[in-house]
């Protein structure tokens, strides 16, 4: 195969050899090369956007159990206060699985929080703050203060940095929180208020969180939402992969009225978006690599047009269809190779300096790309994976090996005597 390799490679573009007819040869060259460049930004920008998904989705997942935990157990018609009097046992049992590595209680419910002509629906957490730092970073996000500040009885509570300029609140203020049950009397139904001191803020990075979570202790989440809260014990374990497995686990281990939860079941909408945003963001964009594809069969049609004399020449002196047919399989071959390296490369250097990139050019156009009330972040994020440049790289190269298939087939019919006989 050393002559028909050689001769795809010449025909490719890929020598300084000089061409016959230099015009005409110039311009099937430029149409190869710009199918080349096609195929190379195609797969450049598949990868960079692959990347950047993937980053999206693993930094917003962190942020999120940076404040939510890996699994909670749960006791559903259960009385808050009786559930954190005995949460101790509750947390022993679950820590009779090995992947179990910390375990603090809580008390769920939704509430309101007014502040002057301020309103907020807000998701109150109560937390143990001997505990919490087992299952969460919470105590690393604090603007200033310390967990500690959460004294049971005291009343006091911890807003994310948003809710609290939303609300025109700050450290020391005082804020009413209405609680969802309440009672009935002849004046109507009265829901159930309480006054409450913001003793510190936190700050998760997570715009969703930041803007709609409040912290207090759990003693008096349990007095205050005694009818409506749930109360329960938050888990971290070793590997946050395999929390659907572990929450499987503990509800076969732990009594029937306990119910488990893990933060895919708790997240299960928004992670499904993202990689269902992520299927199609790569079927779009692999539209570009099959324009490109397409290019490249239109550029080795002209090329086996272009070249017939040189084919009938080469069937004259004993070459075979089939030999003819690989010459041209090898230039498209090359194109596709050659086009999806450097598109690799590229994108595989964008991919892994974003984070300098992006900034520079925010910079230079006075932009941002991701507000962060919208995307949660703030920052372009990029975590490149070897599963899907070796699954943009295999797809480019199945697109070029096809769109060569029908030039060398129709370059192998070629009959030589009717091509001479044309040429005279």
């Amino acid at each position: 195969m050393a002559y028909e390799f050689w001769m795809g490679v010449r025909y490719a573009g890929l020598t300084g050899a000089r061409r016959r007819n230099g015009r005409r040869d110039r311009f099937v060259s430029f149409i190869a090369g710009s199918s080349m460049v096609g195929i190379a930004l195609g797969v450049a920008a598949l990868i960079i956007v692959l990347s950047v998904m993937n980053g999206f989705q693993t930094q917003v997942r962190d942020r999120m159990l940076s404040v939510l935990p890996h699994i909670e157990l749960y006791v559903p018609g259960v009385q808050p206060g009786e559930v954190i009097e005995r949460w101790e046992n509750l947390a022993e049992q679950a820590r009779g699985n090995a992947a179990v590595r910390g375990a603090a209680p809580f008390v769920a419910a939704q509430a309101m929080l007014a502040r002057g002509d301020a309103m907020s629906g807000v998701q109150v957490r109560g937390i143990d703050p001997a505990h919490e730092s087992q299952v969460s970073d919470l105590a690393d996000q604090l603007e200033g203060i310390a967990l500690d500040a959460l004294e049971p009885g005291q009343f006091g509570m911890i807003l994310g940095a948003q809710l609290a300029m939303s609300l025109g609140v700050n450290t020391g203020d005082s804020i009413m929180l209405l609680a969802p049950q309440g009672s009935i009397s002849p004046a109507g139904f009265t829901p159930r208020m309480r006054q409450f001191k913001v003793v510190g803020l936190f700050n998760s990075g997570h715009y969703e969180y930041d803007a709609s979570l409040a912290f207090i202790h759990a003693d008096d989440a349990a007095r205050v939402f005694r009818d409506s809260g749930t109360a329960g014990v938050r888990l971290r374990i070793a590997d946050m992969q395999q929390a659907p497995k572990i929450a499987q686990e503990l509800r076969r281990a732990l009594p029937g009225y306990v119910n488990a939860s893990d933060w895919t079941q708790n997240n299960r909408t928004w992670f499904a978006a993202v990689q269902t945003e992520k299927r199609m963001m790569f079927l779009i964009l692999a539209l570009i690599v099959a324009v490109a594809a397409f290019n490249l069969l239109s550029s080795l049609v002209m090329a086996v047009k272009d070249k017939q004399s040189d084919i009938a020449i080469l069937r004259t002196i004993g070459a075979t269809p089939r030999e003819i047919g690989r010459i041209f399989l090898v230039q498209g071959a090359l194109i596709g190779i050659v086009g999806t390296a450097l598109g690799t490369g590229l994108g595989v250097l964008v991919a892994y300096n974003i984070d300098i990139i992006v900034p520079a050019i925010e910079r230079a156009l006075g932009i941002q790309f991701l507000p962060q009330q919208i995307y949660f972040i703030s920052s372009l994020p990029s975590n490149p994976q070897a599963g899907d440049i070796l699954v943009v790289a295999v797809t480019s190269l199945v697109l070029s090996w096809l769109a060569t298939l029908y030039p060398s087939w129709r370059a192998s019919r070629l009959q030589p005597a009717q091509v001479l006989r044309n040429e005279h």
